[in-house]
């Protein structure tokens, strides 16, 4: 199982370095656009739950706690696109932890598995929690700022 962490971390680190060069060269190009900003969204959240999935499924952490983060991360993205469209907020990145955050914990947890094999299990419950407050924070900035219009 060991093995598999580490490649499963190569895997990310190599998805998140093609995620941050498809932008950069479509800046570079002149070919960037609002399209590929979305599609770029949408591609990130089809990874961060596949890892998630490949991660249980690995046997590296229980149902529960990846059911558990899978649902933080949904609702965390889904509640900065409400706050966007539906609450009209021209940004809402507030929140203890933007999907870096939450990569570089699985990273870790990969790492750790090195040492300790409930490592991702554990990197699995962070992720979750820090996802579900992320939520909390997301909402309560959106209600501050759209009662007051």
């Amino acid at each position: 199982l060991r093995g598999t962490a580490l490649l499963g971390a190569l895997a990310l680190l190599g998805s998140a370095f093609l995620d941050m060069l498809d932008g950069a060269v479509a800046r570079a190009t002149g070919t960037a656009s609002r399209f590929g900003a979305v599609v770029d969204h949408v591609l990130d959240r089809y990874v961060e739950y596949v890892l998630v999935i490949g991660i249980v499924a690995g046997g590296f952490a229980s149902w529960f706690w990846g059911l558990f983060a899978l649902i933080g991360m949904l609702l965390a993205s889904y509640s900065r696109a409400a706050a966007e469209s539906i609450g009209g907020l021209s940004s809402c990145t507030v929140g203890i932890a933007e999907r870096q955050e939450k990569l570089l914990l699985i990273l870790a947890g990969s790492a750790l598995v090195a040492v300790w094999s409930n490592g991702l299990e554990y990197a699995m419950i962070l992720v979750g929690l820090l996802s579900h407050i992320t939520v909390g924070q997301r909402v309560l900035y959106t209600w501050q700022k759209t009662r007051a219009s």
